[in-house]
């Protein structure tokens, strides 16, 4: 009896991106969360909410339909971005954290405002930027 591996490895290597799109979600909450939490240090919280409300904005700062690089601050940027701000915040803080957003995360998921505000005010002033360049 013949098996296919390459089905074996397909199933594997979805599986694992599942699990990473998980804990990347449940991280960005935790994020999100330590920006009120009174014992994270100030410069990861300012990291934590940047990276939060670009995380829940519905607006990315580069759109998805930009070939490539619409999915780079997905794949590149965002999980850069956590990464450093996960490793600003004490370990045992950054647990219960990830305890309290794994229990939010069965309820639903917080949007920021803050966020899509931010990111269409890049947006306005890039367009701004390129008019002024185009009629100068």
């Amino acid at each position: 009896m013949e098996t296919n591996t390459d089905d074996s490895v397909d199933i594997s290597m979805w599986s694992r991106l599942k699990t990473w799109a998980r804990r990347m979600k449940r991280d960005t909450l935790a994020l999100y969360l330590a920006r009120r939490d009174a014992r994270v240090p100030w410069l990861a919280k300012v990291m934590a909410m940047v990276t939060a409300a670009y995380a829940l904005s519905p607006i990315d700062l580069i759109p998805d339909f930009i070939p490539v690089l619409g999915y780079l601050d997905e794949l590149i940027i965002l999980p850069l971005f956590i990464y450093v701000t996960i490793r600003l915040i004490p370990p045992d803080i950054m647990m219960e954290l990830r305890a309290q957003a794994d229990q939010h995360l069965s309820e639903n998921r917080p949007r920021s405002m803050t966020g899509a505000v931010v990111i269409i005010l890049i947006w306005l002033l890039i367009a701004a930027l390129v008019v002024w360049w185009l009629f100068k």
